[in-house]
């Protein structure tokens, strides 16, 4: 069975790269446009992995991460950041939210599904 990867980022550009990457490799992918629709999609669906913006309106992605690591079915689904952001002090801040690992835009779509592979098979 397919695995469902959400993404939720404010670029519609970013999503659809990264939905394109995951779909071609067989992966199901459910996108949201900022942390709060995020937020109610992942509490909608089970999904398997979650990459996150950090830089969202309504909802940041640490807010995200910490929110959905309160829920039971979200103690340990993997949870990935897809940032521009890439300083030590916000990777910090991302493990302490729960976050299980940092990807930097721009990605490499090889490098996002050898990551994605690793966590979720």
């Amino acid at each position: 069975m397919a695995k469902t990867v959400l993404t939720v980022d404010d670029s519609a550009s970013i999503r659809q790269m990264v939905a394109f990457t995951l779909k071609s490799s067989g992966y199901t992918v459910i996108e949201a446009e900022d942390g709060q629709v995020g937020l109610d999609k992942a509490k909608a669906s089970k999904v398997d992995l979650v990459l996150t913006d950090q830089n969202m309106p309504k909802m940041d992605g640490l807010t995200l991460i910490k929110t959905l690591r309160a829920l039971p079915q979200y103690k340990a689904t993997p949870i990935l950041m897809l940032t521009t952001e890439s300083g030590d002090a916000m990777k910090a801040q991302g493990k302490a939210a729960g976050a299980t690992g940092w990807l930097v835009k721009p990605f490499d779509p090889q490098k996002l599904l050898e990551v994605v592979k690793k966590v979720i098979g």
